[in-house]
């Protein structure tokens, strides 16, 4: 995937002279200049449908869009130097085992490739939470939403809540009000906040209260969302059980879901590789070993599909992985992948340090233990 993982992955390789394809379906809006910037962010309804020039710079800019926008363009200059074919519009529709890939190219051309070596960085999805009314338009991931803002520069909503208080949960609320929505509140079903302090206290500086030990229970409206109640609920979680006299209804035309992310894992199933259910990396992740081999030969994963983490250990999991399949490939001679796969090791243990990295590192013990790989 032509994401920041996946051009990690393609820059070391590349400077060893193997051979490289990025398919990828998303279009290509990294590469946008910077004066997209300047586009506007068009409201949803019809009423006041543009916001004021000054105002969506300053609003943009507290995205960190511009930021984002660099480190993308950058990769991709990077590679665009060494020669990388990089398929944009390309969906994948299938791996196999004999390391053959099918792939539909500019949604009309059914090509084939045979590779040496194949890594999946195909990334994560949003998990969804299912309650009543919860298909209705206005029941939106808050990825989706801040895909929304950022990319197509379109307000998703007027008035939002948000239903969990993990870092997604909490940053794009944070957006969510830099980009002019009224946020009313930020409910979760813990009786704690599941994300960094920091990014709590700020959006409760910006007047966004958050709800613990709250749930939504049911989204209303004729065709689209009009409001949502929502209720306290007691331990244990998986019983979930309604607080009696804690409802409340509150207008809204927008619920964001911020439930977590799960591997994007697919093409792994197809794959039949050893799949394990690892709660702390989000879900099923495919077994692999330090190399971020898998179950199958010459199969490699690397990012989000690699297990959730944080998007800094995805992109150094991407730098690994590039220098490996060098390695495998004869690309790179073993001293000097020695010194790299330490470095970049070192690197990924500071990552997982503190609270917030101890399940995630016994998650990935779990798996390295269950890998199976083929060496």
């Amino acid at each position: 995937m032509a994401d920041p993982v996946g051009r990690q992955i393609a820059r070391p390789v590349r400077k060893l002279v193997a051979q490289v394809a990025i398919p990828d379906a998303a279009v290509d809006h990294v590469t946008q200049p910077e004066r997209d910037v300047e586009r506007r962010l068009i409201a949803r309804t019809d009423d006041d449908l543009h916001i004021d020039r000054t105002y969506q710079r300053a609003a943009l800019k507290s995205l960190q869009h511009i930021a984002l926008l660099q480190i993308g363009q950058q990769l991709l200059e990077d590679l665009s130097k060494l020669d990388v074919e990089i398929s944009l519009n390309t969906v994948v529709l299938g791996v196999f085992p004999d390391r053959k890939v099918m792939f539909v190219k500019s949604g009309d051309m059914v090509e084939t490739v045979d590779a040496k070596t194949i890594l999946l960085a195909t990334g994560a999805l949003e998990k969804p939470l299912m309650f009543k009314g919860w298909t209705l338009p206005g029941v939106m991931g808050a990825g989706a939403a801040q895909t929304m803002m950022n990319i197509s520069r379109v307000l998703p909503g007027r008035k939002v809540l948000m239903v969990g208080s993990g870092n997604v949960g909490l940053i794009v609320s944070y957006q969510l009000k830099q980009a002019g929505c009224e946020v009313l509140g930020v409910l979760e079903v813990l009786p704690k906040i599941s994300g960094y302090k920091v990014h709590a206290s700020k959006i409760r500086r910006a007047g966004i209260p958050i709800l613990t030990s709250y749930s939504i229970k049911e989204a209303k409206g004729e065709k689209c969302v009009e409001s949502a109640v929502i209720t306290g609920v007691e331990l244990p979680i998986n019983a979930c059980r309604p607080v009696q006299g804690s409802e409340m209804e509150i207008e809204c035309d927008l619920i964001c879901i911020a439930a977590g992310l799960q591997p994007f894992s697919e093409l792994c199933w197809q794959l039949n590789l050893n799949m394990q259910y690892v709660g702390a990396l989000g879900g099923f992740v495919p077994a692999h070993d330090e190399y971020l081999q898998t179950s199958a030969p010459d199969i490699y994963i690397a990012g989000d599909l690699a297990g959730i983490e944080e998007a800094s250990t995805a992109m150094e999991e991407g730098r690994l992985a590039g220098k490996v399949v060098a390695w495998r490939l004869g690309y790179l001679n073993n001293k000097k992948f020695d010194s790299h796969f330490n470095e970049i090791n070192i690197r990924l243990k500071e990552l997982r340090l503190g609270s917030f990295g101890i399940e995630r590192e016994k998650g990935k013990k779990l798996l390295l233990d269950s890998s199976g790989t083929v060496n």
